[in-house]
């Protein structure tokens, strides 16, 4: 992985909120106060559990889900609320690959049409967006032929490569991945990770790493963000965060990664009702403070 050099995105004091039915009933608030930033050339990983806040995080850099405060700043210049249109126009810039690929990818649509159509959108002309489509494959490790099949016709992990090869389309800057491995089983996880750090080594691009699994973050980024309630509550590098971590919501999640000895697994359930028995009574003591 290469090193990392000047800011690319910085997230300041980001709160976003959404609606509660009921015209007297207060937001909920999802995020408080977030603020991250990611340099060109580097993996960040933000990890949490599911409900923690980390997916709304990456909608809100995509412009998905309203900043109700705070700002987002991308290469020196505030997206946090620009107009359709300008958000469009980034899209050459920030691009996406979601968690699933059964439904990331129009399933009546062959492959050439998925990768080509951010091309001619982009304005790129026929001849050139077909070899531009026969390099994305190879990029990600899949045969020219692939251009004329449907995504049905791939496994999992192909159609999540089809899915980064669309995102490398338009050489954006920066790929927010959400979830990229989860819906894969784990030996085409490790392909599709180790195609990222390929990728991300070859390019320069800069990744977000969204996930709930700290071997994944383990596996491809340079540091790491823990989101807990909708806060960052612990970040540094990787070797950092993993092997000496300070907050005890981080050391829950290392202790329900599994591992295959089985005496190791039952010390570390042991630990892991340890910390969540102290967890749940500092928040009943907050509730009643």
């Amino acid at each position: 992985m290469t090193g990392a050099h000047e800011t690319l995105l910085s997230i300041r004091d980001v709160v976003i909120e959404y609606k509660r039915s009921g015209w007297r009933a207060q937001p909920n608030r999802v995020l408080h106060s977030v603020s991250l930033d990611i340099r060109e050339g580097e993996t960040v990983g933000l990890v949490g559990e599911s409900g923690s806040g980390k997916t709304t995080l990456g909608r809100g850099i995509l412009g998905l889900v309203p900043i109700a405060s705070g700002t987002v700043t991308y290469d020196g210049r505030d997206i946090t609320h620009v107009s359709r249109r300008e958000r469009r126009g980034l899209a050459k810039e920030i691009q996406v690959v979601f968690q699933d690929p059964y439904s990331s990818l129009n399933p009546s649509l062959l492959v050439s049409d998925i990768l080509s159509e951010p091309l001619r959108a982009a304005g790129v002309a026929g001849g050139e967006a077909r070899a531009r489509v026969k390099d994305l494959l190879d990029r990600v490790g899949l045969p020219t032929d692939a251009s004329h099949r449907y995504p049905s016709e791939f496994s999992g992990g192909q159609r999540q490569r089809i899915a980064i090869a669309r995102a490398l389309a338009l050489e954006p800057r920066l790929i927010v991945c959400d979830e990229p491995v989860s819906a894969l089983d784990l030996s085409t996880q490790a392909r599709v990770l180790d195609l990222l750090v390929e990728i991300q080594e070859r390019t320069g691009v800069a990744l977000l790493v969204i996930s709930h699994d700290l071997s994944v973050v383990r596996a491809v980024c340079h540091r790491v963000a823990v989101m807990y309630h909708g806060e960052i509550v612990e970040q540094g590098t990787t070797a950092q965060v993993i092997d000496d971590p300070q907050h005890d919501y981080t050391k829950r999640l290392l202790l329900a990664a599994p591992v295959s000895d089985p005496d190791e697994q039952q010390k570390r359930r042991e630990a892991r009702r340890l910390l969540n028995e102290t967890a749940l009574a500092a928040d009943r003591e907050s509730v009643g403070a």
